[in-house]
């Protein structure tokens, strides 16, 4: 059923009853596309993982500009759709806007908080993954400069960067960390020629492993990164089957489990923040047949030793967005 038709079902079913006895879930991805190998990728995932174990059916969207989110938000509402996921820190306002004209509808945004008392608001422990992926960077290194290219400049992506740096550091104090971003408006997400472009231009200066947190324009990044021989690190999902050998690990962020949790608890999904970190899973290193012949031994060893330091509270990577700083920068 494509989405027009979807839509204009549970319009007409709202209009036949108060009351919508069993909801379809939604979820609205955003600006780069639901395949975009990334961020919104993940999150279909785990919708797609609810409707197989479930049979279940949602409702999506995919956003094509930024005039749509308030558009989206409210005609997704007025079908009964409940719970409404969407993935995106871009969507803070809007909905912070929105949801109290629906206040039996929970919402779940994810990468951002909204105070409401119908909204679950979905944060990742960014620092915390970057870190290790900062620690494994070091170690791969042959030249002591490695690289990190955003993708819109935003003090989200400025988590990444910063726990990145201060793992590498940590790692080996002479490193250097050259950093890019490709934008500040929401196209910087979806331009891989310019994400390649960066990623040559990091290479020039020595850089041999390169940290990519950009979206679809990461793609771009990952690519060039595998063309010019050097190695390069993916993000949010598990990247390391697009240049198997070439890409060192991905700093994978489980935004796949936060939709399968919502989806899963539908109308009784419980509002607050919901903190995803290492301890519980909710980031990790990807390590797999990908990856295996670049992680040493001693890699393995080092990245399990934070890992424990980390959780147990014995390391704790600031986290950019208490006070706009980064402690090694």
């Amino acid at each position: 059923m494509s989405l027009m038709k979807s839509l204009l079902a549970g319009a007409a079913a709202l209009c036949l009853s108060p009351v919508v006895a069993s909801a379809d879930p939604a979820l609205i991805f955003d600006l780069g596309g639901k395949f975009d190998k990334s961020f919104n990728e993940a999150a279909y995932r785990g919708a797609e993982q609810w409707k197989a174990e479930t049979g279940g059916s949602y409702k999506e969207l995919e956003m094509q500009s930024e005039a749509q989110r308030e558009q989206a938000l409210r005609r997704l509402a007025e079908t009964g759709a409940n719970p409404i996921v969407m993935t995106g820190f871009a969507f803070g306002e809007v909905l912070t806007k929105i949801a109290p004209d629906y206040p039996e509808t929970k919402f779940v945004i994810i990468d951002t908080v909204v105070e409401q008392p119908n909204v679950q608001s979905v944060i990742f422990a960014e620092p915390e993954g970057s870190y290790l992926a900062g620690v494994l960077a070091a170690m791969a290194s042959k030249t002591g400069t490695v690289g990190f290219i955003g993708g819109m400049d935003v003090p989200l992506i400025h988590k990444f960067e910063c726990g990145y740096a201060q793992g590498v550091k940590a790692t080996n104090p002479d490193a250097k960390v050259l950093i890019n971003y490709t934008g500040t408006t929401p196209a910087a997400w979806n331009d891989p020629v310019k994400g390649g472009e960066l990623a040559k231009a990091q290479k020039s200066q020595g850089a041999d492993v390169i940290y990519a947190a950009a979206g679809g324009t990461g793609i771009g990044v990952l690519q060039a990164a595998a063309d010019e021989g050097i190695l390069s690190i993916g993000v949010d999902s598990n990247q390391n089957f697009m240049h198997p050998g070439k890409m060192l690990t991905s700093m994978v962020k489980r935004v796949d489990n936060s939709v399968y949790d919502a989806f899963k608890a539908g109308a009784e999904v419980e509002p607050g923040i919901r903190v995803m970190d290492l301890k519980s899973d909710g980031v990790s290193l990807a390590m797999d047949e990908f990856n295996a012949p670049l992680i040493t031994p001693e890699m393995t060893a080092a990245i399990e030793k934070v890992t424990a330091e980390i959780t147990s509270g014995a390391i704790t990577p600031h986290d950019y967005m208490t006070d706009n700083t980064c402690p090694v920068q």
